[in-house]
């Protein structure tokens, strides 16, 4: 949170425990928060978090789900194993992390120092906002657009995307319409 010294300044910390289960999507596994731990959360967005995932240290994002909840990626963790439940206790992070910039975005901003200067000028979680929304699309056509676009309104002096749906599902290997895949689970 910026005060108005522009400074980032403390936020209060809030509590995301409980179990969910895990589930597999594609090549992916995610944790779906229950919906009472995802009202929790401080947003129906995306949250900086950190904590235990099984027991296990988890530093990472409290992804939306579209559906006015949260997930969060566990995919590259094999120390999670195969649980059908797991127990989780995280904490938004005081501070937001830096997002990876793909490559193409990357590229682009090198190449025009104004928008790259407007970038680092930007807080992380706008840069976040961003980086999710070049990324909200499987077509390069659309993608390639989206940077130009992000490249166009940064030289134009703007911080954040217009017109973003923050609390939709942006990960296209995990999303419709802006709402998360969701398997159809049974119950045993």
């Amino acid at each position: 949170m910026v005060g108005q010294s522009g400074q980032e300044r403390p936020v209060q910390i809030e509590s995301i425990s409980g179990s969910g289960r895990l589930i597999d999507i594609g090549s992916r596994m995610i944790l779906r928060l229950p919906e009472s731990a995802s009202a929790a959360a401080p947003s129906r967005g995306q949250v900086a978090i950190e904590g235990t995932v099984a027991g296990k240290p988890y530093v990472g994002m409290l992804e939306p789900d579209g559906l006015r909840g949260h997930w969060i990626d566990l995919t590259g963790m094999p120390e999670i194993g195969q649980e059908e439940t797991i127990d989780f206790d995280l904490h938004r992070c005081a501070q937001w992390p830096e997002p990876t910039i793909p490559n193409d975005m990357h590229d682009a901003l090198e190449s025009e120092k104004a928008a790259e200067q407007q970038w680092n000028d930007i807080t992380p979680m706008a840069r976040w906002e961003w980086v999710r929304w070049v990324g909200a699309t499987k077509n390069p056509v659309t993608r390639a657009k989206r940077i130009e676009v992000t490249i166009s309104k940064l030289l134009a002096g703007k911080r954040r995307p217009c017109c973003f749906d923050l609390s939709s599902c942006t990960d296209p290997e995990l999303s419709k319409g802006g709402k998360l895949s969701l398997p159809h689970i049974t119950e045993s």
